[in-house]
């Protein structure tokens, strides 16, 4: 056996993290678990009632899977299919958390692995919330590991990490031993994968929407296997041919699985998204928003607009003409326009009717995208942009934003994250259901079983 394999950083993580528990976890650790939940459920519910997610419910129900795990809106299933819908639907609209300097989005893969396989053992609520800390974090340190490399050469990095992270946050609801764990983990790493073609504006698809999906599927179905005896590798993390050494390639950084562990929670650097498109859009997003003002702009009204971001975002994200919903979220023209002339933070711009608008479309082929060095510089651990507008009647205005609104840096306050939970669940859960909901996410280390807080989403409206 080799050096990598006899000193595993991967190992080091995964004993860490084993030995989570509600009641030495920092509360405003905990607090943020709770938050990180009650976004990703508010994500799923509109998520739900998308196209992808009606195909994909309507796949596995035709499927005949049996089981305890809750599809919202949609009944139940066996765990891996409702790991699967839940976790495609709460990635299902650019909405759902991330963490900037990994550059993973840990909750749309480990909240769905979680809940499907905590109702399935009728874990308890305090176990779901262990589970979720040590998903972000294993997400977190894996994508750390991994570098850049695979986002310059095209793969979704959180398609990578996340099956893995998914094993083990499936893992401990279930209560799997070391070995087995190790063996889940060493299965779910050969599930890894996920590649960046939706994101080059030719038409996206629905593919991206399934990427985290598949990954709560695939960590579910490991842990499963693993408990009944089915073997995987035990050092495939960070082994020779392992998953960070194979898809780093030249910045694969193995270390940084163990680097300062437990001195910093990974979900404590949580992001959650303002406006349903890529984060490093949202600050752009964010200063045109304030530099028109309260009242939307015409085409005609704007002069110039020139947006200044990391060379990785002009040279993936400068469509300025999307074809479908996957496309103008992605696409920083498409973005500029709306902010300047819509309501960027309302889901219902980015239907293909609004997509094909011709008067965006012709603000959307003006605007200039270049490399701003102050941006670049910082990037991928923050995703800033500088921007410059210039009207028709001759009025100017600049700025320049390094960590845009719901950053750890600038928060969204309570009542944000409150006001967005009711927009994505409006007309889908009751008045009722949503305080309900809201309420056992907040006295969710109570809850002796996870099928309580889940009785409420299996009812959702999904339409």
């Amino acid at each position: 056996m080799d050096t990598m394999t006899t000193n595993s950083h991967a190992h080091d993580l995964i004993d860490l993290v084993r030995q989570i528990s509600v009641d030495t976890l920092p509360p405003a650790v905990v607090e943020q678990a709770r938050i990180c939940l009650l976004e990703a459920l508010g994500c799923g519910v509109f998520g739900a009632s998308q196209p992808w997610s009606r195909i994909l419910a309507d796949e596995m129900i035709a499927e005949g899977t049996r089981g305890f795990s809750t599809v919202i809106g949609r009944g139940r299933l066996a765990a891996p299919a409702a790991a699967l819908c839940n976790g495609t639907a709460i990635h299902g609209y650019e909405l759902d958390d991330l963490i900037a300097e990994s550059v993973v989005h840990p909750g749309a893969a480990v909240i769905p692995a979680a809940l499907a396989a905590a109702e399935a053992v009728e874990a308890s609520g305090a176990r779901l919330l262990e589970a979720i800390v040590a998903g972000y974090e294993v997400t977190h340190r894996i994508g750390l590991a991994l570098g850049a490399e695979p986002s310059r050469r095209g793969f979704h990095v959180t398609s990578l990490s996340a099956p893995a992270a998914c094993a083990v946050t499936a893992g401990i609801v279930m209560g799997l031993t070391r070995d087995e764990l190790l063996s889940a983990i060493g299965l779910s790493c050969s599930a890894s994968g996920g590649i960046k073609s939706f994101a080059i504006g030719k038409g996206g698809g629905m593919v991206k929407r399934l990427h985290l999906g598949r990954a709560a599927e695939a960590g579910v179905r490991a842990a499963q296997l693993a408990r009944r005896g089915f073997l995987g590798p035990p050092f495939a993390i960070d082994s020779r041919f392992g998953l960070i050494e194979v898809f780093g390639g030249s910045s694969a950084d193995a270390a940084r699985l163990s680097e300062g562990l437990g001195s910093q929670w990974a979900i404590s650097k949580t992001w959650f998204k303002v406006y349903p498109i890529c984060g490093w859009i949202q600050s752009t997003v964010q200063l045109l928003s304030q530099m028109r003002g309260p009242q939307p702009l015409t085409s005609a009204d704007i002069a110039h607009v020139r947006v200044g971001v990391s060379k990785y975002a002009a040279q993936n994200n400068s469509e300025p003409a999307p074809i479908d919903t996957m496309g103008a979220q992605y696409s920083i023209p498409y973005c500029a326009a709306l902010s300047l002339m819509g309501d960027p933070r309302d889901p219902d711009m980015f239907s293909a009717a609004v997509v094909n608008r011709a008067d965006i479309r012709e603000l959307a082929a003006r605007i200039e995208i270049v490399v701003d060095p102050r941006i670049d510089a910082v990037y991928p651990c923050q995703y800033g942009a500088c921007v410059s507008l210039a009207l028709a009647d001759g009025r100017t205005f600049e700025g320049t934003v390094l960590d845009c609104h719901g950053t750890p840096v600038d928060p969204c306050t309570q009542a944000e994250s409150r006001e967005k939970f009711k927009l994505l669940t409006r007309g889908r859960l009751s008045e009722a259901q949503a305080e309900t909901l809201t309420e056992h996410v907040r006295t969710l280390a109570d809850l002796a079983s996870v099928r309580t807080l889940m009785e409420t989403l299996s009812s959702a409206s999904s339409r």
